[in-house]
């Protein structure tokens, strides 16, 4: 007699449950197929490196503002009020001249041309008559109280300016160290074709030689110029330089032998006497 129950599954243990399906077969029917398992990825590590960005871009940000604000306020001052330059006068003594753009001062050139200087000794103002203004000459402002240079220029050398006589008891004469109180320089300068005939003069040179000079009479143009500026303000007139008599010195050319008698002190002095009077 049999018993009741079904033979066993030679392919069951009792230990390892029901068999498992076969590769490729289908699930028992009514029972829903098993979903495949992916599993859930971990969450990626946080990372600060957007943050840090977002606080650097947003620190350019404010930078930006802040500088454009700046600039604006810039612009606004600009446009309301222009700005206040300040002089760049140079040091008596540097001898540097102006750059572009200074602020010139009261009396000087404006604006100062390429020739200005700066004297450094009482032979610097004869540069007035090269056209040169002179930035540490003393302003004019009138003939009263106005301190004077003249110069002469020599007819071999016309570009050659020489000291030429001012006398000493006067208002207007400046010592050689007082040259920046003068305001006024006064240019003798040469009228071509104005010489006379030579007067001969016998002298010795350093060898004890006999020599004969020609010594020549001439014209001068005497012009009044402000120091400062050198700008023309006054006509002085003609001045003659007269070889009345051979001097007891005399400088002389030793090509030609040839000497340039100097303008008359006395018509110096009545001029400077009539135009700073």
């Amino acid at each position: 007699m049999s018993d009741s129950y079904p033979p066993p599954d030679p392919n069951v243990t009792p230990w390892s449950g029901p068999p498992a399906p076969q590769q490729g077969g289908y699930p028992p029917y009514g029972q829903p197929p098993p979903q495949p398992y992916y599993g859930t990825p971990p969450p990626p590590a946080k990372s600060n490196k957007g943050l840090i960005i977002g606080l650097v871009a947003g620190a350019v940000v404010v930078i930006l503002a802040i500088c454009g604000a700046g600039i604006g306020i810039l612009l606004a001052y600009d446009d309301d009020e222009p700005a206040r330059g300040t002089a760049s006068t140079p040091t008596p003594g540097t001898g540097s001249t102006p750059g572009t753009g200074t602020v010139p001062t009261p009396g000087q050139a404006d604006p100062p041309n390429n020739n200005a200087m700066t004297a450094r000794y009482s032979s610097d103002m004869a540069n007035v008559c090269e056209g040169s203004p002179i930035l540490n000459a003393a302003p004019y402002s009138g003939p009263a109280g106005a301190k004077a240079y003249t110069f002469s220029n020599n007819p071999d050398r016309p570009t050659s300016w020489s000291s030429t006589y001012v006398p000493s008891d006067k208002s207007y004469y400046a010592k050689g160290a007082d040259y920046q109180k003068v305001s006024v320089v006064g240019c003798l300068k040469f009228d071509e074709g104005s010489q006379g005939v030579p007067k001969k003069c016998q002298y010795k040179d350093k060898a004890e030689k006999q020599v004969t000079i020609d010594y020549v009479s001439s014209r001068y143009t005497l012009t009044f110029y402000a120091a400062k500026t050198a700008g023309k303000i006054g006509d002085g007139g003609t001045v003659t330089a007269p070889t009345n008599r051979c001097p007891s010195f005399i400088s002389y050319d030793k090509t030609t032998m040839r000497a340039y008698a100097t303008p008359d002190s006395g018509t110096i002095e009545a001029a400077l006497d009539t135009f700073l009077s």
